[in-house]
């Protein structure tokens, strides 16, 4: 009888040491992030790892795709945008957990060449003439219609007065990694992308930057979904962290909000 009591409790401790904290490693988070914080969260979510043993699966694109995903009931826990609008119509869905919501970081935007282009110090401003300085070649960028990086370049050159002749010779891509790489191939002429991914990419070179107030502010939103699992808080405020801004820092982002420890 005592026999069996031991094996009942050895049982017990086994089944119970199945949602210790040493079985982490079995949870996960999925995180759908704008394509241009590829590299600066895959470093992130690498130490988030490391520090909790919860295993980070990002699904990276343009923010305008994966707000839609997560509206068909694709599984994420935490959403990342590029652009407050996107956030809004998550928002508007009722698909994320609004008061988890917090503006984090900002960036700025750049015209870019590939590395060996003869094209260099670009002043951007008003009267901007990108239709001449382009040629015959193609303007790489996202879809001005709905990918954030594209929406801001078609706002900053209409109020610069640069869009109605620059339009025509726009190459719409994706999102704003794969315009990246088509000015990185040489197979666009110049491109309009984040700072923080022609810091990315020695393909290229900046040329010019667009001047902060001739488009919305670049803000990057993030907020978990109504369907996160619980360990989603910790993973957002890791994001808030000291160690977090470091990273973003290093890539070129700007830290909205004050770091916790």
């Amino acid at each position: 009888m005592h026999r069996l009591a031991g094996l009942f409790a050895a049982f017990a401790i086994l089944c119970g040491s199945a949602t210790s904290p040493g079985f982490a490693q079995d949870k996960s988070l999925t995180v759908f992030a704008a394509a241009s914080m590829k590299n600066a969260l895959d470093d992130i979510d690498a130490a988030y790892t490391a520090k909790t043993g919860i295993r980070m699966v990002a699904s990276y694109a343009a923010s305008s795709a994966l707000a839609k995903q997560i509206e068909q009931g694709a599984p994420a826990d935490v959403f990342a945008s590029a652009d407050t609008d996107w956030m809004d119509y998550a928002a508007a869905k009722k698909n994320i957990n609004e008061p988890t919501r917090v503006n984090l970081l900002g960036n700025s935007m750049v015209l870019i060449a590939p590395k060996d282009s003869k094209i260099d110090n670009v002043a951007i401003g008003p009267g901007f003439d990108l239709a001449t300085l382009v040629g015959d070649g193609k303007i790489a960028t996202a879809d001005v219609k709905s990918v954030p990086v594209g929406k801001y370049a078609k706002a900053s050159l209409e109020k610069l007065g640069a869009w109605t002749a620059a339009e025509p010779k726009f190459a719409m891509t994706e999102n704003v990694r794969a315009a990246l790489a088509l000015v990185a191939r040489g197979e666009a002429v110049l491109g309009i992308v984040y700072s923080t991914d022609a810091k990315v990419e020695p393909g290229v070179k900046i040329v010019g930057t667009f001047p902060a107030d001739s488009h919305p502010a670049i803000i990057y939103p993030v907020a978990a979904t109504v369907t996160a699992k619980p360990e989603a808080a910790d993973y957002l405020a890791f994001l808030r962290s000291s160690a977090a801004k470091a990273i973003f820092e290093k890539y070129g982002f700007k830290f909205l909000v004050s770091p916790t420890t």
